[in-house]
């Protein structure tokens, strides 16, 4: 192998490394665990493919700000100015839907995914929110794509109500349950912080015991 090849073949190893790199994740990932055949039932249904209604909050004044500054913060993230609103106007509908707070799943997309839509964890997990694959065969149907945005962040964001009414509101062992880390207090640190420090909004401030919204 000539002096050139090397080169070559050096140039295709750098880049397949930083291919691999921009699509890993920092996540851990949820454990299987045993669930009754209602919570199961409930679940299947809350995860359904349905598509994501008009959301009307962010029709009035106050969240037209709340799209335009999230949209902002997201920008270097998310270059398309469609594609932030798209995902944002996801996130919203999804967290309430699920009844979660908005800036919390941002926070906690940004820890797990970066908010890269295909990343991949060491553990398998996928997409934004870093969901495993069993979740599809344990709830879901084949043909749903954990890649998809609206699939994973349905997903994503039940799962974390499941493991909310588990812990009983307790948010520290939730996250550390949707992470595969119960128990640690890394994992819900960083995504505290994360929605603290990035993503709260500021003429609504919420404090982190104000972290669920009542299910409509």
């Amino acid at each position: 192998m000539n002096l050139k090849t090397l080169t070559i073949f050096g140039k295709i190893l750098i880049a397949a490394s930083a291919l691999l790199g921009a699509l890993s994740a920092h996540a851990g990932g949820q454990i299987y665990e045993p669930m009754s055949a209602s919570v199961r039932a409930a679940l299947g249904k809350a995860v359904a493919d349905t598509p994501v209604t008009h959301v009307s909050f962010l029709d009035n004044p106050h969240g037209q700000a709340w799209l335009a500054e999230m949209s902002q913060r997201l920008s270097k993230r998310m270059p398309d100015p469609e594609q932030r609103v798209d995902f944002l106007n996801t996130v919203y509908y999804e967290a309430t839907r699920a009844g979660l707070d908005p800036e919390l799943v941002l926070g906690l997309i940004e820890v797990e995914s970066g908010f890269k839509k295909y990343a991949v964890s060491s553990v398998a997990a996928r997409g934004y929110m870093q969901v495993m694959p069993f979740w599809v065969k344990t709830i879901g149907t084949p043909n749903q794509d954990l890649f998809h945005l609206r699939t994973n962040l349905r997903y994503g964001c039940n799962i974390l109500r499941l493991y909310l009414d588990i812990e009983k509101g307790n948010l520290y062992r939730a996250l550390g349950r949707y992470n595969g880390s119960l128990g640690k207090p890394g994992y819900p640190a960083m995504v505290l912080s994360a929605w603290q420090k990035h993503w709260t909004f500021r003429p609504f401030t919420k404090t982190a015991q104000n972290t669920t919204l009542p299910r409509s």
